[in-house]
């Protein structure tokens, strides 16, 4: 398992860090299909419960919402979030199965704000002034506070961190996780010069940190929920793209407003 992590780690590493340095079209294209991917992965979770999401609408709205990341509009976002509200509720009243219309709805609706509202803060996040480096951070601190809450979980982690949710997370891992991060986030500060000072890069490692490890619990209560162990196998050693997704999808809407207000 650990050699196939580290073989999936010499291709998605590279690519994240080409499709972010040469910016669009390439960086949208990718997040795009990551988004699309993702949701439909969280749709087939939720059918191991017997649900009937909407999947061609939940992948038409994830994709318009990463895509609405290039436009500046008073009423484009409005727009989408009424389009995820109102276009699922007609479809199970179309459908007239009442047994599950709610859970069906919410699913829907749940996926696309899931997968496509949040990575598209990514997208947001490439198009500030020094996007390019704010989103390296980003992603490779991310990557940082996964991989030491990993190792170190599995060398000296002995206390559950939520085993009700993920029995293989320790509080150990989650302590390496901040530090890794804090490291890692310091460091790329001064390689990308972003000149924030080592006070702010460490808090912002910190809060990176933190959101990281609360999106992988989320995502793992998600698959708990739905009673399946990966989201996918597309990813050797990480499962599928959902499960490589879960930390992003919180820290990219993190940094994207620290960057933005800081």
């Amino acid at each position: 398992m650990l050699l196939y992590r580290f073989l999936s780690a010499l291709v998605i590493v590279p690519v994240s860090l080409a499709a972010i340095w040469f910016g669009d079209p390439w960086f949208s294209t990718v997040v795009a299909v990551a988004a699309l991917v993702g949701a439909f992965e969280f749709y087939q979770m939720v059918g191991h419960t017997g649900g009937r999401p909407f999947v061609i609408l939940g992948l038409v709205l994830t994709l318009a919402f990463v895509l609405n990341a290039h436009f500046v509009s008073p009423v484009a976002l409005p727009l989408l979030l009424t389009l995820t509200v109102i276009a699922p509720l007609i479809g199970v009243v179309l459908r007239q199965g009442p047994a599950r219309a709610f859970q069906d709805w919410a699913w829907t609706a749940g996926g696309v704000l899931y997968m496509g509202w949040l990575l598209s803060y990514l997208v947001l996040l490439r198009g500030l002034p020094q996007g390019r480096e704010w989103t390296i951070l980003a992603v490779f601190a991310t990557f940082a506070s996964d991989t030491a809450a990993y190792f170190v979980g599995r060398a000296w982690g002995r206390h559950k961190l939520a085993p009700a949710i993920s029995p293989g997370k320790t509080w150990e891992g989650a302590v390496g996780g901040l530090l890794g991060t804090v490291v890692a986030t310091v460091a790329l500060d001064l390689l990308l010069g972003l000149s924030q000072g080592y006070l702010r890069a460490i808090v912002l490692g910190l809060v990176i940190s933190v959101f990281a490890q609360l999106g992988d619990l989320a995502e793992s209560l998600l698959k708990r929920s739905t009673g399946v162990k990966d989201a996918g196998r597309l990813i050797p050693g990480h499962g599928g793209i959902l499960d490589r997704l879960d930390s992003i999808v919180f820290t990219g809407v993190v940094v994207y407003y620290y960057a933005l207000f800081m």
